[in-house]
């Protein structure tokens, strides 16, 4: 029980790690919540002869237990600077496999200065990727070609055209097109760029794609360089699965070429989406904006993917906001991201043009709107597809009912003639 201290008062520079935690049956909660606290830090699971008092100094510390919330302080020296990997593998590393808890799940973190000060955050973040875009007064818009895989370069870069010219403004490759035989990543991004360029001079609109350079490290520096070299301003990388050291030794690389980084979240359900183990969207989204991403996908509410509002509204303010209070109700424990750039968040997944009002009464104008099959599935075609998710929004900024909008709008009419308002499965 020496990693608990009911009467310890963290420190403004200590980690402090949310867990909420279900003791294994044979087991009380300060028992496991001092094995939680032990397995990250400095303990193991037996009394250690090479244990040293300057050792138990820098052990964490459980300080807080409200049900099953248990809040434990980790002094910033046992984490590297800089370093997420090695943050993860602390805090969110073997404690989920112990017999000791039934359940754990890392529910959010407050990082002290001295970790924030350690990160590069985004190199644009919110305000300056509008800037790139030049778009000022309403959400940005993005579109995933689809199918999402399957189509050759050829055809991919002609569905993107049509959307940009219908109005959107940024082409997502989505997370599993890379550089598959059909459509190879050098091949897209070439034909992307052509077709990129006639929009831009048929609508006077800058438009830029969402190059999906994820990839084993040597070969996504590579594709790095190719959407410089091609004058595309993004890349796109599967934070997840490419693990945080690729992300930011991404982050380096894209630094020196002037790129934004587009974060896809692929994998996060797998360890977020229960609500009482794992890791929270939450502290993968904390941590991508320290690494230094620039949009990060934080869900809908009313699309197809699981995304509770709570857990939205929470991911949108701990993006945008410089610093938030804490509140154990909702989860959320301080935030001071001194000077880390703001994240834009990205609402996307089974969206189409009848809710886009619904998506931005929870999220706001700072957001990019990403609607694929929402555009693709509009049965004139990609063209009218984009037309009617811009006439979408065209209605919200407007103030008026997208119903009432549609009636001199053939192409959002039509849409709405096949999907109505409803919230996809």
């Amino acid at each position: 029980m020496e990693f608990v201290d009911l009467n310890y008062s963290p420190t403004d520079e200590d980690l402090i790690a949310l867990f909420l935690i279900e003791p294994a049956p044979s087991v009380d909660m300060l028992g496991a919540a001092a094995k939680v606290a032990a397995e990250s830090s400095t303990g193991t699971w037996t009394e250690l002869t090479t244990m040293s008092d300057r050792i138990r100094k820098i052990s964490a510390k459980v300080f807080r237990v409200e049900g099953n919330k248990v809040l434990i302080a980790y002094p910033h020296v046992l984490f590297e600077p800089g370093s997420m990997s090695q943050i993860w593998s602390a805090i969110a590393g073997n404690l989920f496999g112990m017999k000791a808890v039934s359940s754990v799940r890392l529910e959010d973190v407050f990082w002290p200065s001295p970790l924030v000060k350690s990160f590069k955050g985004p190199l644009y973040g919110l305000y300056g990727v509008r800037s790139i875009l030049n778009v000022k007064d309403r959400p940005i818009l993005a579109t995933v070609p689809k199918p999402k895989v399957g189509m050759t370069a050829e055809e991919h870069a002609d569905v993107a055209y049509q959307v940009w010219v219908g109005g959107v403004d940024l082409v997502k490759d989505d997370e599993n097109l890379t550089s598959l035989s059909f459509c190879k990543f050098e091949d897209r991004l070439k034909e992307l760029m052509r077709r990129r360029d006639e929009a831009e001079k048929e609508t006077g609109e800058k438009k830029a794609v969402l190059a999906n350079v994820t990839a084993p490290f040597h070969e996504m520096n590579r594709r790095i360089r190719l959407v410089h070299d091609y004058g595309n301003e993004f890349v796109m990388i599967d934070i997840l699965t490419a693990g945080w050291s690729a992300v930011q030794s991404a982050r380096e690389i894209a630094e020196e070429y002037g790129l934004a980084i587009h974060a896809h979240r692929a994998f996060h359900a797998a360890f977020g989406r229960i609500r009482n183990h794992g890791v929270s969207m939450k502290v993968v989204a904390e941590s991508a904006r320290l690494v230094g991403v620039d949009n990060i996908h934080v869900g809908t509410v009313v699309g197809k993917l699981v995304s509770p509002k709570d857990e939205v509204i929470s991911l949108v303010h701990l993006m945008r906001d410089r610093s938030m209070k804490e509140d154990l109700s909702r989860g959320i424990l301080e935030k001071n991201w001194l000077d880390i750039r703001p994240v834009t968040p990205v609402s996307s997944g089974g969206l189409h043009p009848g809710i886009i009002a619904d998506v931005l009464d929870i999220v706001g104008m700072d957001v990019i709107i990403q609607v694929g099959g929402g555009v693709l599935g509009h049965p004139e075609g990609p063209l009218s597809g984009a037309r009617a998710f811009r006439q979408s929004i065209e209605a919200y900024l407007s103030g008026i009912d997208v119903g009432s909008y549609a009636e001199a709008h053939h192409e959002l009419k039509v849409a709405l003639e096949k999907w109505g308002r409803a919230h996809p499965m």
